[in-house]
C-alpha cells in the first residue's frame, strides 16, 4: 500500500495497466496494482460406515440448511490442511483424505471449489463452533431439499456416482441444460 505524508492513500482508479488485459484498480499515487482473485473453497464428503457426514449450519449464507464441512482456503494452508481443518471446525472430526473427488468453479462468485474425498480417521465426530448439529445419512435419508448450496448437490451426487463406478474423479462442474 501506498502512504502519503505517513498517511494511507486509498485512492484508487480502474485501468488497465501496461502489459495486462483486463482493467484493475490501480493506486493514483505510487501505481499500486489491486488484484482481486477468485476465492479457494475446500472441503470433504466424508463417509462413515457407508453414510454420509453433514453439517447444519449455524452462520450465513443458508444458516440453518445441510452441508459438507467445508470453507475459504486460509493463507499459508495447503488445500489438505484447509479441508482438514474446515473438519476439525464444523465437526470435531478428523480426517483421512483419499483423494480429489471434485474441481468446481462457482462464476457469479467467483469461486474455485476443491472437494476431496474422505472418511472420519476415528469415527467421532460433533458440531463445532459453526454447525447447529452433525449427522450420518444414509443415501436415501439425505435432506436433499435442505441442503445449503447448487454444489453440495452436485458433489454428493459425484460421490454416489463414483460408489456405484460411475464416472472418474476429480468430477467438474455438471453440464447444466440452457
Amino acid at each position: 500500500m501506498c502512504f502519503v505524508n505517513d498517511r494511507l492513500d486509498q485512492r484508487f482508479s480502474k485501468t488497465t495497466p501496461q502489459g495486462d488485459t483486463h482493467p484493475r484498480d490501480v493506486c493514483d499515487h505510487c501505481g499500486y496494482v489491486a488484484y482481486q482473485n477468485p476465492k479457494i473453497v475446500v472441503g470433504s464428503v466424508v463417509l462413515h460406515s457407508g453414510k454420509v457426514l453433514l453439517c447444519r449450519r449455524a452462520i450465513e449464507p443458508r444458516r440453518g440448511y445441510w452441508t459438507v464441512p467445508a470453507g475459504y482456503l486460509e493463507q499459508g494452508e495447503t488445500p489438505e490442511e484447509g479441508a482438514r481443518r474446515e473438519a476439525r471446525e464444523e465437526a470435531n472430526a478428523d480426517l483421512e483424505l483419499h483423494g480429489l473427488l471434485a474441481l468446481y468453479t462457482v462464476r457469479r462468485l467467483s469461486q474455485v471449489q476443491l472437494i476431496y474425498r474422505a472418511t472420519l480417521a476415528d469415527g467421532r465426530f460433533s458440531p463445532g463452533v459453526e454447525s447447529l448439529e452433525t449427522a450420518l445419512f444414509d443415501w436415501d435419508t439425505i435432506p436433499w431439499d435442505d441442503l445449503a448450496f447448487p454444489t453440495v448437490h452436485w458433489m454428493l451426487g459425484h460421490q454416489r456416482a463414483l460408489d456405484k463406478g460411475d464416472g472418474q474423479a476429480p468430477f467438474g462442474n455438471p453440464v447444466m441444460p440452457d
